[in-house]
């Protein structure tokens, strides 16, 4: 007589789920840098991959739970759900974590008094004065910079840096003399598809130059410390720059500024 041994239905439907969940998830990212979806319809297509990718792996667990007891068929079905389901969820549970370590922020500026203007058309709400510590608390590196540097160098490598990062210019307007001021303003694409507006300021002064920066969040939602952190990288990365060209800066030969007598010729007796 033989013995016919059932597949587990638990596992079947683990494992089909979990290949809808894959390209689901996967699939808009894509789509949503490219902007060939907005941002809202994202975020919906992106829950339900969410909701799809869970039931995945419950029902991924639940299988193996019924293979153990029962013996039936079905554990490479299940082992390839669970792998799919938990994959899917790994994106959702970085941001989580993200959403818990940063404030949510509608903006990041080193200049709370003068904000740097923006191209978008988006409305900033004014950030509160304990928003504003908690900001200072978590990116103390987002300050105001000073360099011995004219404005028209400065702007020269702020640009490059810019470009070195594969921000989208919108603006460009370089300091006509060194005691002017220029700004870039640029587009930031996060890795999930999400923008930012970035600005950066350079003000010619007596001594040198200050660099101001600015970045805000297009979509409206938690920025999960993206715009912090991109500023903090940003200005230690021209710290590093502005070091490193001043260091290969040829110096100027210096000077005495009198000449040193020659010494008295010696006399013999006579």
């Amino acid at each position: 007589m033989r013995i016919l041994i059932r597949t587990s239905k638990w596992a079947i439907w683990s494992r089909r789920l979990g290949s809808l969940a894959l390209p689901l998830t996967i699939i808009p990212i894509l789509l949503h840098r490219e902007q060939m979806i907005p941002s809202s319809d994202f975020a919906v297509i992106e829950a339900v991959a969410g909701g799809v990718a869970a039931l995945t792996v419950f029902l991924g667990i639940g299988a193996f739970v019924r293979l153990w007891m029962t013996g039936d068929r079905g554990w490479s079905r299940a082992g390839w759900g669970l792998f799919f389901g938990l994959s899917c969820l790994l994106p959702f549970a970085w941001l989580g974590l993200q959403a818990t370590q940063y404030p949510m922020l509608n903006e990041v500026t080193t200049d709370v008094a003068d904000p740097l203007p923006l191209t978008s058309p988006i409305r900033v709400a004014p950030t509160s004065a304990a928003l504003r510590d908690k900001v200072e608390a978590t990116f103390p590196n987002a300050r105001t910079r000073s360099y011995p540097i004219d404005a028209t160098e400065m702007f020269t490598i702020v640009e490059d840096l810019v470009e070195a990062r594969g921000w989208e210019v919108r603006t460009r307007r370089a300091p006509p003399t060194a005691l002017d001021v220029g700004q870039i303003n640029a587009i930031a694409v996060t890795l999930f598809g999400w923008r930012d507006e970035v600005a950066i300021r350079v003000t010619g002064t007596a001594q040198g130059s200050t660099i101001d920066m600015r970045s805000v969040p297009l979509s409206g939602l938690h920025d999960f410390g993206e715009n912090g952190k991109r500023v903090e990288e940003f200005l230690l990365a021209l710290d590093q720059k502005i070091t490193l060209t001043l260091r290969d800066a040829p110096q100027a030969p210096t000077t005495p500024d009198t000449e040193t007598p020659p010494p008295p010729a010696e006399t013999e007796p006579g």
